[in-house]
């Protein structure tokens, strides 16, 4: 039997549709845009906690979280950004936060 086989034969909930369908950035936009000092910041998904607050990451070392239920804020800052105060809602609606189309 091939090694992959015997892997997913041992760790079947790994690979089970329940697995996925709780998956934490299903939740969460994978890109988030913000203006911050007249230049536009693409922030990344970079991580979700168990708790739920996810963090995101720019190219220059920029970063906020977000929960479902709380507003953005800046990490290791005031970068009082276009993002900072928002909701994932106000962030949907304003053309801020981008999904993955699957």
């Amino acid at each position: 039997m091939p090694i992959a086989a015997c892997a997913l034969l041992q760790f079947p909930t790994i690979y089970s549709s329940e697995a996925h369908a709780q998956d934490p950035f299903d939740d969460f936009p994978v890109v988030i845009s913000c203006e911050y000092k007249e230049m536009q910041h693409v922030y990344y998904l970079s991580r979700v906690t168990p708790e739920g607050m996810a963090t995101y990451v720019s190219s220059d070392s920029m970063a906020g979280t977000i929960s479902l239920d709380g507003k953005a804020k800046a990490v290791g800052g005031s970068n009082a950004g276009t993002c900072v105060g928002k909701t994932l809602a106000e962030l949907r609606a304003s053309g801020q936060a981008h999904d993955l189309k699957r």
